[in-house]
């Protein structure tokens, strides 16, 4: 038991929805072979090229507006609008590209402004005003859903064939004739190669301030088992029906996440956003302006809602009047999933992103079992309450939720002896006053 510790970083238990997840592709993959009458395993729909595509591109979406809304959740806010402005967006850019003839890219452009902008108008009111953002973006909710229908006048309109690539494409063909795709090969080795990059890099860093590192045994176990499956997943990817790969919209996704981790993680802003989710008068006496990182969390959310918009209506070949119909509660399902706390203060970009696959492996799995519409909405519900009844649990019984584990196993498993706080605005790296580390003192407060 204590080397699967070792080997897990402390905590089996934090890696409780990486399991779950690999456990639902195993058991859909066995299911879908069985109800074909297939063989045990190899029959399977789950693990085909194709699925894997249609799954990313699918439900894309769901992962770009889980990655802003874990931080609206943070904060310790709610986020109802991000469909309707999703939809919104769609329609706007779908009628400028119509009627305009602006190219896709202006587009896209027009797009992130028009999300900017809604943003900005809920976290005026949020921020500035003190109106709480359950009621400022239920408000919003209805606004924009009414003006998707003012402007589209409830009609489908239909975008052109550059724009749905963003939706629909794939990365190119490397070479003529080749049995998989090179480019998608390409991605898993980089990806491999910066796993190991950054292992390496975390031990280095740990010696170099004296923090105790994990056993290079278990630290190499655990990046052979994360290659092997990123390079399983690539070639899955890569040798789908010819003209397919690694969808634009993975690449997407894949973009955004690194981006976010980066400033959630390591930039003074995210320490922030974590310092006013876990005490906002205690962030107030440290210096933290809490009106402009509610302003700026409200504002990033309806972009990435303009993003998430975009990406729907390209992949749809058009935007019509019901894009957009409960995307906030597959987001918000996702990110609790995923291990936010509904009090705030906790959660990481990767882990909503973890919840998000787990929906979005539900619902596909129930689809290819011709399971209907309410049974899905059943099981996710079933699946939301007991991961946070879960986590309820373990704080409870007084050992450390999963919550705090996957936050200090994402946080690089340190073990650093207290640091001085630094003040605010200094470099990217310094700490948040009276904050030591934001994900443990926040698991440590809820």
């Amino acid at each position: 038991m204590n080397s699967l510790k070792q080997l897990f970083g402390g905590n089996i238990r934090q890696f409780g929805m990486v399991f779950a997840l690999v456990a639902l592709i195993i058991f859909f993959q066995i299911s879908t072979s069985l109800k074909g009458g297939g063989q045990f395993w190899t029959d399977g729909s789950v693990l085909s090229p194709s699925n894997f595509q249609n799954l990313v591109n699918g439900y894309a979406y769901v992962l770009v507006l889980a990655i802003g809304m874990v931080m609206v959740i943070i904060m310790g806010h709610i986020d109802l609008s991000v469909g309707s402005v999703a939809a919104f967006v769609g329609i706007v850019v779908a009628l400028a590209m119509r009627d305009w003839g602006i190219p896709w890219w202006v587009g896209i452009v027009l797009g992130l402004a028009v999300g900017a902008l809604a943003g900005a108008w809920q976290g005026f009111w949020v921020a500035y005003v003190g109106i709480p953002a359950f009621i400022t973006t239920l408000a919003g909710m209805m606004i924009f859903r009414g003006l998707n229908q003012v402007f589209g006048k409830q009609n489908t309109i239909s975008v052109p064939q550059e724009f749905t690539f963003i939706g629909n494409g794939y990365l190119p063909d490397g070479m003529a004739n080749a049995p998989f795709n090179l480019p998608t090969i390409a991605l898993g080795l980089i990806a491999v190669a910066f796993l190991i990059f950054s292992t390496f890099r975390r031990r280095s860093r740990n010696s170099r301030s004296g923090s105790a590192n994990a056993p290079m045994w278990a630290d190499m176990t655990r990046v052979i088992i994360m290659s092997v499956v990123i390079l399983a997943v690539m070639y899955l990817f890569a040798t789908g029906r010819p003209g397919t790969s690694f969808p634009v919209a993975g690449i997407i996704v894949v973009v955004l996440v690194i981006i976010y981790q980066f400033v959630t993680s390591k930039t003074v802003a995210g320490r922030a956003i974590y310092a006013v989710g876990g005490n906002r008068q205690a962030a107030r006496l440290s210096g933290i302006d809490d009106k402009k990182v509610d302003f700026f969390v409200m504002m990033n959310m309806s972009m990435l809602a303009a993003v998430a918009g975009m990406m729907f209506v390209a992949r749809s070949q058009g935007s019509g009047p019901l894009d957009g119909t409960s995307w906030e509660l597959d987001a918000i399902a996702a990110v609790f999933i995923g291990g936010a706390a509904v009090s705030g203060g906790v959660g990481t970009v990767m882990g909503s992103i973890i919840g998000a696959l787990v929906m979005a492996v539900l619902n596909n799995g129930l689809q290819l079992m011709s399971a209907p519409t309410s049974t899905t909405y059943v099981v996710k519900g079933l699946v939301l309450l007991l991961a946070v009844a879960f986590d309820v649990w373990s704080k409870r019984q007084g050992k450390p939720s999963l919550i705090g584990a996957m936050q200090k196993a994402i946080a690089g498993n340190k073990t650093s002896d207290p640091v001085a706080p630094a003040p605010v605005g200094g470099a990217a790296d310094a700490e948040t006053p009276g904050l030591k580390n934001p994900a443990a003192e926040a698991d440590k407060t809820n």
